[in-house]
């Protein structure tokens, strides 16, 4: 077995991450990074206006809704940087990364 000597590792955030250096990003994280995002995107517009179909408090919810109004406009713009978050981190995993040297 042979050690890693320290500048086989790379590290970040001041020593608290360390990985080995040219070490690229494992496959289910690159398949499972798009499906929290989607499951995110699609739990926003489920509920974006509340749970108003809950057997209990849904009754409440639409209530509070008609009294204040919604919140379609606010919730279409945090989907909107949802997306562009998504864009970025997909362009992200699946780019070809040059390796630096430290």
């Amino acid at each position: 077995m042979t050690e890693n000597t320290k500048s086989d590792l790379k590290e970040y955030a001041g020593g608290w991450i360390t990985e080995r250096k040219e070490t690229e990003i494992p496959g289910f994280l690159k398949l499972a990074y798009p499906i929290i995002l989607c499951a995110m995107l699609t739990y926003l517009f489920i509920y974006m206006n509340g749970e108003v179909n809950h057997s209990t408090r849904g009754t409440f919810v639409q209530q509070l809704n008609a009294v204040t109004g919604t919140a379609d406009t606010f919730m279409y713009a945090v989907a909107a940087m949802v997306v562009v978050y998504a864009i970025i981190l997909l362009a992200f995993l699946f780019s070809k990364k040059e390796h630096e040297d430290q």
